[in-house]
C-alpha cells in the first residue's frame, strides 16, 4: 500500500485520479481549499472512504503551504507519491499575502515549496515520485525568465510560459539533486473543472461553445497521472504531453544554468 499526497484532489483531474488510485488499494492525502468540496470528495469514494483524509488549506501562500506540509508530516512518515493538480486560472492583476500572483503562487511555486517540505518523507519511499500536472507546454518552447518572479502588472499570454515551464524546470531539478527520486510533468489537456472559475468571461464563453467537442473527459485528463504513479518503470525527468497516451512522453532536456536560477529564485522566496 502506497501513501499518495493529491493537492487538488478534492475535485477535477485530482479527484479522478483519488478514485482510481485508491480502488488500486492505496491510502491517499488530499489537500484543498474548500472544506466543503473535500467533504464531498470523501462521501464520494464510497467503501474506501477510510483509506482516504481531506486537509483544508491555502497553498497560494508561504504560510498556508508550511501549514499543510506540517500536519501531513505530523501523520505521515513515509510518502511514495505527491501528485499537484492545484491550479488556478485567472489573468485579473491581484497579489496574495507574499505579493505574488496567485498564478504563480499555485502553479508553480506552490508546487516547489510543498515538495521540497516533503522530501524527508519522500525519501523514506521505494521510488518516491513527484508528478505535476500543467496546461500544454512543452520543455522545448522558449519562454522569457526576465520577468520571473515578481511578474509586475501579470500579463496572461506574455507569463503563463515561463510559470509552466518552472514545473519542467523543478522536474529537471529534482531528478538531479535527488537520487532515487522520480518525477514528470503531464499535460493536463482540455477539461471542463473549477479551474475555470475564475477565468474571465471570454474564456468562460469558449468552454461552453467547444467544450463538447473539443475537451477531454476528465477521465482521459487523470489517465496519465494514474499510470504514472502505477508505474516503476520510466525514468524521469519526463513530460507527458497527450492526455490518455502514457506512451507518448518526452524526455525533459532543459539548460542546466536557467535551472539552477529559477531554483535559486524559489528557494529564496520560500527558504526551502
Amino acid at each position: 500500500m502506497k501513501t499518495i499526497v493529491i493537492a487538488g484532489g478534492n475535485s477535477g483531474i485530482g479527484r479522478q485520479a483519488a478514485h482510481t488510485l485508491l480502488a488500486d488499494g492505496n491510502r491517499l492525502v488530499i489537500l484543498g481549499r474548500d472544506p466543503g468540496k473535500g467533504e464531498a470528495a470523501l462521501a464520494s469514494f464510497g467503501a474506501v472512504a477510510g483509506r482516504a483524509s481531506f486537509l483544508a488549506g491555502d497553498l497560494s501562500t508561504h504560510d498556508g503551504v508550511r501549514d499543510a506540509a506540517r500536519r501531513i508530516l505530523d501523520e505521515h512518515e513515509n510518502i511514495s507519491t505527491l501528485i499537484h493538480t492545484t491550479g488556478v486560472l485567472t489573468v485579473a492583476e491581484s497579489r496574495t499575502a507574499d505579493g505574488l500572483h496567485p498564478f504563480f503562487a499555485v502553479n508553480y511555486l506552490s508546487r516547489y515549496h510543498l515538495t521540497q517540505l516533503l522530501l524527508p518523507a519522500l525519501h523514506r519511499a521505494e521510488r518516491p515520485t513527484v508528478l505535476m500536472m500543467t496546461a500544454a507546454v512543452a520543455p522545448s518552447e522558449e519562454a522569457d525568465f526576465a520577468r520571473f518572479p515578481k511578474f509586475p502588472t501579470f500579463n496572461f499570454n506574455r507569463d503563463r510560459k515561463p510559470v509552466q515551464l518552472g514545473n519542467h524546470h523543478y522536474a529537471a531539478h529534482l531528478t538531479r539533486t535527488e537520487p532515487g527520486l522520480a518525477a514528470g510533468v503531464i499535460n493536463a489537456g482540455a477539461v471542463k473543472t473549477d479551474i475555470m472559475r475564475a477565468a474571465p468571461w471570454y474564456m468562460k464563453a469558449g468552454a461552453k461553445v467547444l467544450g463538447p467537442i473539443m475537451f477531454d473527459s476528465v477521465e482521459t485528463a487523470a489517465h496519465n497521472v494514474v499510470e504514472a504513479t502505477r508505474s516503476d518503470t520510466w525514468q524521469s525527468p519526463l513530460y507527458w504531453g497527450k492526455p490518455g497516451r502514457f506512451e507518448q512522453r518526452a524526455p525533459i532536456m532543459l539548460d542546466t544554468t536557467t535551472t539552477q536560477a529559477l531554483m535559486d529564485t524559489s528557494r529564496a522566496l520560500t527558504g526551502a
